[in-house]
């Protein structure tokens, strides 16, 4: 290269610069003190995540793994470096700035559920836009489009007691997406499914990830994400190993039907 040149970058690079960047971790470090022990969680994390694309952070148990889900999903706070999420920084909000800010902007999907066992799919899917003030007839029409989107328009009455695992996630995945968040949080979506369900919740975030251009940011041990993830996050020791894009992945991760998956 002669001197004064300007570098390079291919298409990638070139594709990601252009992109319009929904979380941005700057020199993020998390320190966890027990007692006169210090454990170091995060050691220095810079990544950009962009909008509307799927990611997965995926990383041995103790990598950091679930602190730098936390940290992008606001649900925790940096002890040192900078966290935006839609250029907001998470440190400098207070409880109820954070608050609103979970509420407005973050959909969360968890392995277990978390739907109240009371309250029909329709009530479930509802409840965040009840804590966001939404008018009730404005929040069970949106609710019922969204249970529509995920396949579940005639099991809107029912109870998660007498849903399967599968649709129990599917009323969950509606729920993330009841007050148009920017981001969704999957944490471990499809740990407590058998392989096909859970090949089919993959496929309903990415295609409504898709459809009303959110950001679907999972945490996982399930290879099945790979191959519908934009970039992969690799994480060990509090670090970023190394970001893959999907087409630079070689993914041979089982088979259902004699199909890989």
């Amino acid at each position: 290269m002669s001197q004064g040149s300007t570098p390079q970058t291919g298409p990638t690079e070139r594709a990601e610069m252009s992109r319009d960047v929904v979380v941005r971790t700057l020199s993020v470090t998390k320190v966890y003190q027990m007692g006169d022990t210090q454990t170091h969680a995060l050691r220095g994390v810079d990544l950009d995540i962009f909008r509307g694309e799927y990611m997965a952070i995926m990383g041995p148990s103790g990598s950091g793994k679930s602190t730098l889900f936390n940290m992008v999903g606001g649900l925790d706070k940096p002890t040192d470096g900078m966290v935006f999420i839609d250029e907001v920084d998470v440190a400098a909000l207070d409880s109820y700035e954070l608050a609103w800010m979970r509420c407005r902007k973050i959909g969360y999907i968890f392995q277990s559920f978390n739907l109240l066992p009371t309250l029909t799919a329709l009530e479930n899917v509802t409840m965040p836009m009840i804590f966001a003030n939404v008018d009730p007839d404005d929040a069970r029409e949106h609710g019922y489009e969204l249970l529509k989107k995920v396949g579940l328009g005639d099991r809107w009455s029912h109870r998660p007691g007498r849903m399967s695992g599968g649709q129990q996630q599917r009323v969950a995945i509606a729920r993330a997406l009841a007050n148009n968040p920017a981001i969704v949080l999957a944490d471990e979506p499809t740990a407590n499914l058998d392989l096909r369900t859970g090949a089919e919740i993959i496929a309903v975030l990415k295609e409504l990830s898709r459809q009303l251009g959110v950001t679907v940011i999972s945490a996982t041990h399930d290879h099945k994400m790979l191959n519908i993830c934009d970039r992969v996050v690799w994480i060990r020791d509090g670090r970023i190993e190394r970001i893959e894009h999907r087409a630079d992945l070689d993914i041979q991760v089982g088979s259902i039907d004699g199909k890989h998956e």
